[in-house]
């Protein structure tokens, strides 16, 4: 019985791998070079501004172009105030669908359900924008704001968040509108994450009694809560940084006379695009960079936060008996 031949080493040349790592690296310092140089450039033009407000400029709710003095507090306020509206509709929602789509739905309903949620996200904003405004608005202030005013017109407290005049656009309009924007991205993002899940980990769940909704959050969320989060997170980042659909419901309006939800108002998105292209220089155009580099700065805090928050979620993995 005679031996195989010796298999003889293959030399494989250093190079490839080499020039491999100096792309991937010189991708990754290009972003952050971009990145860096945005936040630079945000800072200089927004320099007499900050030169002259300071962070005083966060606090201050007055916005008058006519006197030359401007402050961010009204923006800031609609910015965050749509957001976390969309994000309290959004959220549910689009895990409800999810849900549907990966545990719930019929084999003949899942693909076409599915694609029809996909394409809500190819709609341009500007249509959501228009269809809020002519459509949607009318419908909301006649069902909604009016019998939420007549029921909640006496109740201390809770009745001014429902107080002003019910015309349909406004927070809680933009809100809503956003929410609509989001769920596409958020719950095909769950629903992607969602069946990832070890099928042999459901079925076994499954086998040892577990209901439906015990898979869920016992099982399932915990297997994919990072990819729940970042989706969570894409949503909130379109909500932050959209434009056109805001621009058309919110009202725009400068100034902040209640914390009504009907009350129309401004945000950081809406009134650059509304001032920009007639801002002359000086502090009115060092003012609307300001803004723009306040919404780069709660942008960051979001995603670090967000990231801080998982990774104590998966700290605290396996800590429970």
């Amino acid at each position: 019985m005679t031996n195989p031949p010796p298999v003889k080493p293959v030399n494989r040349s250093p190079l490839p791998d080499r020039i491999f790592g100096w792309v991937a690296l010189s991708a990754a310092l290009l972003t952050l070079g971009l990145l860096f140089g945005i936040l630079v450039s945000l800072v200089i033009g927004a320099w007499p501004a900050i030169s002259k407000y300071g962070l005083s400029f966060l606090t201050r709710s007055v916005w008058d172009p006519v006197q030359n003095e401007y402050g961010g507090l009204v923006m800031i306020y609609g910015t965050l105030a749509t957001s976390f509206i969309a994000l309290l509709i959004a959220v549910p929602v689009s895990f409800g669908i999810a849900l549907f789509l990966t545990e719930l739905s019929p084999a003949w309903l899942k693909r076409p359900l599915g694609t029809a949620i996909e394409l809500l996200a190819a709609v341009p904003s500007i249509v959501y924008g228009m269809w809020g405004l002519l459509v949607f608005g009318p419908i909301l202030a006649t069902y909604v704001q009016q019998p939420l005013q007549n029921m909640f017109s006496d109740v201390p407290y809770v009745g001014a968040l429902f107080s002003g005049p019910p015309v349909g656009i406004g927070i809680l309009s933009a809100g809503i509108i956003l929410a609509i924007m989001i769920i596409p991205f958020i719950a095909s993002v769950m629903r992607d994450v969602f069946e990832v899940t070890p099928v042999l980990l459901k079925e076994s769940a499954y086998a040892l009694g577990a209901t439906t909704s015990e898979v869920v959050y016992k099982v399932v969320l915990p297997y994919t809560k990072a990819g729940v989060m970042g989706g969570i997170m894409l949503g909130l980042g379109r909500a932050l940084g959209e434009t056109m659909a805001v621009t058309f419901v919110i009202g725009n309006f400068n100034q902040l006379d209640s914390l009504s939800l009907f009350q129309a108002a401004n945000s950081i998105t809406s009134a650059l695009a509304n001032e920009f292209a007639e801002a002359g220089e000086g502090l009115h155009q060092a003012s609307l960079i300001y803004l723009g580099l306040v919404l780069f700065f709660i942008t960051f805090v979001v995603l670090s936060l967000s990231k801080i928050l998982l990774s104590q979620l998966q700290k605290n993995e396996g800590t429970k008996t």
